[in-house]
């Protein structure tokens, strides 16, 4: 297509609500998507986080239980 302004351009034919819709709702779910992505990151790393602690507790309590 070929736009003669800015104007025309924006108003895509007169199919601006739909193309322009369209662009909205892609860009906020991969908005979404990357958000998503970081949290998922994020518990995954407190979860090892959280297991390398109980491995270090439990590492360290072994000895002890060998004595008795």
């Amino acid at each position: 297509m070929r736009w003669e302004s800015w104007s025309q351009f924006w108003h895509m034919g007169g199919y601006a609500v739909y193309v322009w819709g369209s662009v909205g709702v892609t860009a906020l779910l991969m908005a979404v998507e990357v958000w998503q992505a970081r949290w998922a990151h994020r518990l995954a790393l407190r979860q090892l986080q959280a297991e390398q602690t109980v491995a270090q507790l439990l590492s360290e309590e072994s000895p002890v239980e060998e004595v008795m």
